[in-house]
């Protein structure tokens, strides 16, 4: 059973988390204009406050979406088709249409980012997994994502544990690029073994513990819907119906 964290939104049923960034994906396109979907942004990282996860949040939101909004905006205000131009240099010109375009554009990246990489912050993989077997999905296929969701972190890990191995036997592993790129290379070999040896050992603990049998399955680890989970769905229908009927009367 899955231990309380006090917390109103971490003990919230996976499926209500990942409906409330759904709503806020569905409403981006709801709602004219771009600041409504600016501001999902800070609405995302107050949540993510309240969750206890702001400094991840945060540097996640400045190392991807910063970047890729930003790159997505330049290129937009300069290439997109126009007639109002507002400044020129050589083949580059700025257009009144192309920053409007790119406002709106990069305010649903931001909004629907944001979004999902807070679902995967305040959504453990233990509990994604766990719900899709509830819904019906096969074992195999809910293996498959958390496979999926956490073989970065993984191989992040196992390349930094080997790392550290090369530093004890005297190698620099600190430097420019060309000296980390040096002692990077060393590196792939006993990674790619480790990989390897890694998935052989877990195809073996799977099988040990019957995975394949055509058996109904149980699991210590189990995750309920609450009262709270009623009133959020609720509270995120409202809010749909609200917007839409509000979009429909402008």
């Amino acid at each position: 059973m899955k231990e309380k964290s006090n917390n109103l939104l971490l003990d919230l049923y996976p499926s209500t988390k990942f409906l409330i960034t759904l709503f806020i994906i569905i409403s981006v396109f709801i709602v004219k204009g771009y600041l409504y979907g600016y501001l999902m942004v800070p609405l995302c990282l107050l949540i993510a406050l309240y969750a206890r996860v702001f400094k991840e949040f945060a540097s996640l939101l400045i190392k991807t979406l910063l970047v890729l909004c930003t790159f997505i905006f330049l290129i937009q205000s300069f290439f997109y088709p126009g007639d109002t131009i507002l400044w020129s240099w050589s083949f580059l010109s700025l257009r009144q249409e192309g920053i409007d375009f790119s406002l709106l554009l990069t305010s649903r990246i931001a909004a629907i980012g944001s979004a999902l990489l807070l679902f995967f912050r305040i959504t453990s993989v233990k509990d994604i997994v766990y719900s899709l077997e509830q819904l019906g999905l096969p074992s195999k296929v809910t293996y498959v994502v958390l496979s999926t969701l956490t073989i970065i972190p993984e191989m992040k890990k196992l390349s930094m544990t080997i790392m550290d191995a090369q530093k004890t036997r005297g190698v620099e592993t600190e430097g420019n690029l060309r000296v980390r790129a040096k002692a990077f290379l060393p590196t792939l070999t006993p990674l790619i073994l480790t990989s390897v040896a890694s998935t052989e050992e877990r195809a073996i603990t799977l099988e040990a513990r019957a995975f394949t049998a055509r058996v109904k399955k149980t699991s210590l680890y189990r995750i309920e819907k609450t009262q709270k989970d009623t009133v959020v769905r609720i509270l995120l229908v409202i809010l749909l119906l609200v917007i839409i009927v509000w979009r429909v009367a402008l």
